[in-house]
C-alpha cells in the first residue's frame, strides 16, 4: 500500500497557512513517508511560511472577488479560470488522496478540481463565521472541521466536527511560568500585562496604549508585555518605563502567555485558540474591518463560555482604564476564566483532524 498522498490549500493570511502546516506536520508524525504538497498564491505569505516548514508548494493564480468596487473584478474570470485549469493538472500530476483546503481563495479552485476527479475533500474553518469559501467547499466537503460550535450552522448537518484550530506545538506543551518570567526578567509576584495586535500591529490598540500605558503602570506591582507589530514600533518605543516592555514582535508567544496574568488582544481565529490551548484570560477587541466581522463572533464565542471579555473598538480607551486594572485586581476571576478556556481548550486539534483525514483515505497505520 503507498503512501498517503495528501494536498492541502490554504492561504493570504497566517490563520488560513498556519493550521495547514500544523496538520500536515501532524501527518508527517504520524506516517513519516506520507507524501505532502501545498498550493498557494507567490504573492502571498505562504509562498516564503510553506517552504520554510519544510514542504513543497505549486503555484495557483486566484484573486477574491471584490464586493464594493466591481471594476477591480475584470480580470477575475480569466483568473479564475487559470486558477481552475492549474489546479486540475496539479490534483493529476500530485495523484492526492485527499485535498484539504483551510481558508483563502485557493482553497476554492483546488478543492473543486479534487472533486471533479473524484477525490474526497476536507474543509477546515478557524472561525466562529465561516468564510464564504469554506461555507460553498462544505457542502462538497466529506469532512469539515471546526473551531467554534457557532460555525455548525454554515454546513451541512451531521457533517462538521468541532475538532480545534491546530496551533504551534510549543503552545500546546504547558510552561511553567515560574521559569517564563525568569527569562523575561519579570518579577514573580508582579501583575502582567501582555497586549499585542497581530504581527503587522493594531493602530487603534496602540494608539490608546500610548495614551494610557502610564495609567495602567500607576499600580507598582504592574508590568506589560506590549507587542507593537513593525508598522507602529518606531513611535510606540518613545515610551519609557522600568516595568515596561516593548516589541516589535515576539518570537516566543509562549514565554509571553506563561508569564502574563492577561492579555489583550484582537480576535483573529488563531489567537482565541492559542488563549484557550494556553489557559489564558482576556480582554478581546475585535477588529471592525475584518471580512463579515467574523472577529467579533469569535470574540461572541469566547465570551459566551466565560473566557474572555468582548470589548468594542469604540470603548478601547475605557477597557484600559476600568476593565484591565479590575481583571488584573481579580485573582478569583482571573482562575475562572483561565478554568473555563482549559476546558475549552483543544490542543490536540493537529493530530485529530491528522487522524481523520488518514481514516477518510483508508489508512491504516499497521499498513
Amino acid at each position: 500500500m503507498r503512501p498517503p498522498r495528501i494536498l492541502f490549500a490554504g492561504g493570504g493570511t497566517g490563520g488560513h497557512i498556519y493550521p495547514a502546516i500544523a496538520i500536515a506536520q501532524a501527518i508527517r508524525s504520524i506516517e513519516p513517508m506520507s507524501a505532502i504538497a501545498f498550493a498557494g498564491t507567490r504573492n502571498h505569505l505562504e509562498w516564503d511560511v510553506v517552504p520554510d516548514a519544510g514542504f513543497e508548494i505549486h503555484p495557483i493564480t486566484i484573486s477574491g472577488f471584490h464586493r464594493k468596487k466591481l471594476l477591480r473584478n475584470i480580470g477575475f474570470p480569466f483568473k479564475l479560470a487559470t486558477g481552475l485549469w492549474q489546479s486540475y493538472q496539479l490534483v493529476q500530476d500530485f495523484d492526492a488522496d485527499v485535498a484539504v483546503g483551510t481558508g483563502g481563495y485557493v482553497s476554492g479552485p483546488v478543492l473543486w478540481a479534487a472533486s471533479m476527479r473524484g477525490r474526497p475533500t476536507v474543509a477546515q474553518e478557524q472561525n466562529a463565521y465561516a468564510g464564504m469559501t469554506n461555507r460553498i467547499l462544505g457542502y462538497r466537503a466529506a469532512q469539515v472541521h471546526i473551531a467554534f460550535e457557532e460555525a455548525k450552522s454554515w454546513f451541512p448537518e451531521g457533517r462538521c466536527r468541532v475538532s480545534g484550530n491546530p496551533v504551534r506545538q510549543e503552545l500546546a506543551t504547558a510552561i511553567n511560568r515560574e521559569e517564563a518570567r525568569k527569562i523575561l526578567q519579570l518579577p514573580k509576584d508582579a501583575k502582567v500585562l501582555f497586549v499585542f495586535g497581530g504581527s503587522l500591529g493594531s493602530q487603534a490598540i496602540n494608539e490608546a496604549m500610548f495614551q494610557m500605558v502610564d495609567q495602567i503602570l500607576s499600580d507598582p506591582m504592574v508590568y506589560v508585555i506590549w507587542q507593537t507589530g513593525r508598522l507602529y514600533y518606531d513611535r510606540m518605543k518613545k515610551k519609557k518605563h522600568a516595568r515596561l516592555q516593548i516589541l516589535k514582535y515576539v518570537d516566543q508567544m509562549e514565554l509571553s502567555y506563561a508569564a502574563c496574568d492577561l492579555v489583550l488582544a484582537r480576535s483573529g481565529a488563531l489567537t482565541c485558540s492559542e488563549l484557550l490551548c494556553t489557559s489564558t484570560p482576556s480582554i478581546l477587541i475585535p477588529s471592525p474591518v475584518v471580512a463579515e466581522d467574523h472577529q467579533t463572533k469569535n470574540a461572541r464565542s469566547m465570551e459566551r463560555i466565560g473566557a474572555a471579555v468582548l470589548i468594542p473598538e469604540e470603548d478601547l480607551l475605557n477597557a484600559l482604564t476600568i476593565q484591565v486594572p479590575a481583571i488584573l485586581a481579580d485573582p478569583k476571576r482571573r482562575g475562572q476564566m483561565a478554568e473555563k478556556a482549559r476546558k475549552a481548550a483543544r490542543p490536540q486539534a493537529a493530530t485529530t483532524i491528522a487522524n481523520d483525514i488518514l481514516d477518510l483515505i483508508g489508512w491504516e497505520e499497521s499498513s
